[in-house]
């Protein structure tokens, strides 16, 4: 407890307040611009945060990553185009009830309520859950490790793209990436091509620039050259919540929020599962299914308590294991790592105020969320009104910038542009960009972990499926790849079935 104490005494301070603040709002303006996401928005702002003293940084992507998660709703309510993937239902009761009914006001004061509700939901479930776990996890060897990122591996995978094979393509693709500069244990130079440049390996900061943000950049841009005109925002009057909305929503709530935080820690989900989950959860326990999708309060908070609640819920794997519950907190370990700070077990017994202070972050961070929500939602409200001619030159702006703060490489630059044209093509293909990323930053920790344990192993590979932990982590995996051709495979016999009968 001294160490969570600690915690608040260092979080509330006027400068990372301040940068929570910050943080919070460049988040929703963000979030509340179609065509960026969140995922976006942490890696333009995370090259400025290294320039930012002690854990201020970290407290300014916090910010960013549950303000844009709102924002996306704005857009989802006013214009029927959500912000960001997360706000995808929020259109089904959100533009109705804006439109249909004539109460955008009131639309977005339930969305604010219950984003919030759900941010904090999340934020005491960290605090209760993330410290437990992290017991357990201190049993963990090399195996356990290795088995628990191609777990992580896996379930990215499985979940984040339309198609698994792509999803592997990226996935191997990002191992390859992980494979380039001096090899951990020989120091020999791999994949370098014979340039100085890729001799520390893969820069994180400037490809995550690439594929989140440079790629839907030349994304934007390629809609303006359609010549898509701004869209036409409604008047927004009474923005305060009701008093008999919380009392109708609080069980949607409730329940929305806990399957936030449940897939949120799941390795690979995100907010745009966790929406729809809750939607179709909250449809189903409802009194009255038949108003979802006319405008139904349950309609709204359910999906935006849900996606909010993933902030805390992918924060619990990342803190306690290492491992990144979605794209954000890939990034989110990206920072951690390049201030040095290793996410795992260990992190409590050695770092454990600044872990704490992390928690407390997440709290200050979804109340900003909210005050700035009521206070100036009428003005982030003209934020979809914005013409993109002057959003996509700023954004590509921000990628130069961003790319060349951290190291005042010019070369940064010139990758993230290759870079971005790449991840860009990618896009073209449907491919998914998480599983590169996860790759790239799991595939050191996967390289590491299996020399380790195939030297304590004297090479043996059975030492991963001989330690209860590691086996079941394995087990899972490989059932999570052998899904899809099984369930193929059940379905073609089945399909079978009465051809040969009427024979």
């Amino acid at each position: 407890m001294e160490d969570f104490f600690a915690a608040l005494g260092a979080a509330f301070t006027p400068y990372y307040l301040s940068m929570v603040f910050f943080g919070a709002l460049v988040g929703i303006l963000v979030g509340a611009m179609p065509g960026l996401s969140s995922v976006m928005g942490l890696t333009i702002v995370l090259p400025f945060t290294f320039s930012i003293d002690g854990t201020g940084g970290i407290f300014m992507l916090l910010g960013v990553f549950c303000g844009s998660i709102y924002g996306g709703s704005i857009t989802a309510i006013l214009i029927n185009t959500p912000g960001t993937a997360n706000s995808a239902a929020t259109v089904l009761d959100g533009y109705p009830m804006a439109t249909k009914m004539g109460q955008p006001g009131r639309a977005l004061s339930i969305s604010t309520l219950a984003s919030t509700f759900g941010g904090l939901f999340s934020a005491v479930a960290l605090l209760g859950t993330a410290p437990l776990l992290a017991r357990v996890a201190m049993n963990f060897a090399s195996p356990e490790y290795f088995a628990l990122a191609v777990f992580g591996l896996t379930i990215v995978t499985r979940v984040s793209s339309k198609s698994i094979i792509k999803s592997l393509m990226g996935a191997i693709l990002g191992l390859l990436f992980a494979t380039v500069g001096l090899d951990l244990f020989s120091g020999v130079p791999r994949f370098t091509f014979g340039t100085v440049y890729f001799t520390a390996g893969i820069a994180y900061i400037p490809l995550m620039i690439a594929l989140y943000a440079f790629s839907q950049g030349l994304t934007s841009a390629e809609e303006t050259a359609e010549g898509m005109p701004p869209p036409k925002l409604m008047a927004i009057r009474n923005i305060l919540p009701r008093w008999d909305d919380f009392r109708l929503t609080l069980p949607t709530m409730l329940r929305s929020s806990v399957i936030g935080v449940i897939i949120g820690a799941i390795p690979g989900t995100g907010g745009d599962i966790a929406a729809w989950v809750g939607y179709n959860e909250a449809r189903r326990w409802s009194k009255h299914p038949e108003k979802f999708g006319q405008g139904s309060p349950e309609g709204i908070a359910a999906p935006e308590s849900a996606n909010n609640a993933i902030s805390g819920g992918a924060l619990i794997p990342l803190l306690t294991m290492g491992i990144p519950g979605d794209a954000g907190t890939a990034v989110m370990l990206g920072a951690f790592m390049m201030h040095g700070i290793v996410p795992g077990p260990l992190l409590f017994r050695d770092q454990g105020e600044f872990v704490y202070t992390i928690i407390v972050g997440l709290f200050i961070a979804n109340v900003f969320m909210c005050l700035l929500g009521y206070a100036g939602l009428k003005l982030f409200a003209k934020i979809p009104a914005i013409p993109a001619a002057i959003m996509v030159p700023l954004i590509f702006i921000l990628c130069y910038v961003g790319a060349f703060a951290l190291n005042n490489n010019v070369d940064d630059i010139y990758f993230m542009i290759a870079a971005g044209i790449v991840a860009y093509i990618l896009l073209k293909l449907e491919f998914s960009m998480p599983p590169i990323i996860l790759g790239l930053i799991l595939g050191g920790i996967m390289e590491k972990n299996l020399a380790r344990s195939l030297v304590l192993s004297r090479g043996s590979f059975a030492i991963f499926f001989t330690r209860p932990i590691s086996c079941a982590l394995m087990l899972i995996a490989i059932a999570t790849l052998a899904y899809p051709a099984l369930a193929w495979l059940i379905r073609r016999l089945k399909s079978r079935q009465p051809a040969e009968t009427a024979d």
